[in-house]
């Protein structure tokens, strides 16, 4: 490992709660999300329940000019939250994010207007996939690099790792990323079709487990190098010092029986980090409450720690959240470093029956307090897509 990376702020906008440290007491207070869909009509779909945020307005302060998608309305609070946590004084930060949809209902409602003859189709073109990353720029005067990346439900995590790389290689010092998504009618139409939703919970690792539900929201991180923090005097609340990103080149939506991207992207982590598989206290897992990945996931534990697999806590935030699409992997970090901060790991939600094929410690009925200096947060994807975070202590030493 070289240049450690801090997290010093921290932002979300959840199902159970807009800021951290409410989306953090939810979590902790078992808390669910899931409930009836209200945004859009579900009487011709066949699923009917998400992780939708219904106690949500934007602050007048962070309208800014001009109408606003659902998933940036969503984003702009976490990254106010997050910068104004951070307290930074420059305006050279970067900016990576990572969506599935990005602003697509906002797409929807224009298409609508101009069929109805309401609205011009140049309305349309300007409707850019990036357009969130161009409003955080112009909100928060962030002049340094920027990228939107979409690679499923692992984006999130992929836009930590994209920001850790930038400030290795001196691109940039600091760095605000993470991953957000809406729900709309055109994305649940897709997911809808995909028929791996559950119509009641998620219930990961669970035998009777019957699919994922999907979620919004939004989480985001300010990563700076060790270097900057110090230098404005800023104790980290941990570390990003590992991160991987890979693809199973085998299915557009189930894992390979092998779990090889798995078990190839946690190892990577891992050799990024410096660490051996025996440092990692916890993994916060990808969770969705489906049999194929649930599976995959405790069999890639298993190839990667050994016997140990079976003794290692994990938590699987999904039960509580849904699946919030790409900004799964940026509130499971969230939820990952406040158990490093404060040495509690929240449980998995409706969990009543283990499934044999998944032996793992699944922390269940309450949270668990243990000593944490490391912890693996793992995300996967449609495509294929995996993405790994090594998350450690702040007081831990290289």
């Amino acid at each position: 490992m070289s240049m450690r990376i801090a997290v010093t702020g921290m932002g979300a906008v959840t199902p159970i709660g807009v800021s951290v440290d409410t989306y953090w007491r939810n979590l902790l207070d078992g808390v669910c999300g899931i409930r009836p869909i209200t945004r859009f009509s579900t009487e011709r779909l066949a699923f009917t329940q998400a992780g939708e945020i219904t106690d949500f307005e934007l602050p007048s302060a962070l309208e800014g000019k001009g109408p606003l998608d659902r998933a940036t309305a969503l984003l702009l609070p976490a990254a106010n939250e997050a910068l104004r946590d951070a307290r930074l004084d420059s305006d050279a930060v970067g900016i990576a994010l990572g969506t599935n949809f990005g602003g697509v209902d906002r797409g929807e409602q224009l298409l609508r207007a101009t069929l109805d003859g309401e609205a011009e189709a140049e309305g349309l073109r300007a409707q850019r996939f990036q357009s969130a990353a161009d409003r955080l720029a112009d909100q928060f005067k962030l002049r340094g690099p920027r990228a939107v990346l979409s690679l499923s439900c692992s984006s999130g995590a992929a836009a930590i790792g994209q920001a850790a790389s930038w400030i290795r290689a001196g691109r940039a010092d600091v760095v605000l990323a993470g991953g957000y998504d809406a729900l709309s009618t055109f994305c649940w139409a897709g997911l809808s079709a995909l028929r791996t939703m559950a119509k009641d919970a998620v219930r990961p690792f669970d035998l009777n487990r019957s699919g994922t539900i999907f979620s919004e929201g939004s989480g985001v991180l300010v990563l700076e190098s060790e270097a900057h923090a110090e230098a404005r005097g800023r104790r980290p609340y941990a570390w990003v010092d590992g991160a991987a990103l890979n693809n199973n080149a085998h299915h557009m939506t189930a894992p390979s029986k092998d779990s090889r991207g798995t078990i190839q992207v946690a190892t990577n982590a891992l050799q990024d980090a410096g660490l051996s598989p025996d440092l990692i206290d916890h993994v916060n897992v990808h969770g969705t409450g489906t049999k194929y990945n649930d599976v995959s996931e405790a069999h890639a534990l298993k190839a990667v720690f050994g016997d140990a697999a079976s003794s290692i806590p994990v938590t699987a935030n999904k039960a509580a959240l849904g699946h919030t699409m790409g900004a799964a992997g940026a509130l499971e970090a969230i939820a990952a470093i406040q158990s490093l901060r404060t040495g509690t790991i929240p449980h998995t939600l409706h969990h009543e029956t283990p499934d044999p094929d998944c032996a793992v410690d699944l922390v269940v009925g309450a949270p668990r307090t243990v000593s944490l200096a490391h912890v693996l947060s793992l995300s996967a994807g449609i495509g294929g897509t995996n993405a790994a975070l090594v998350l450690s202590h702040a007081e831990t030493r290289t």
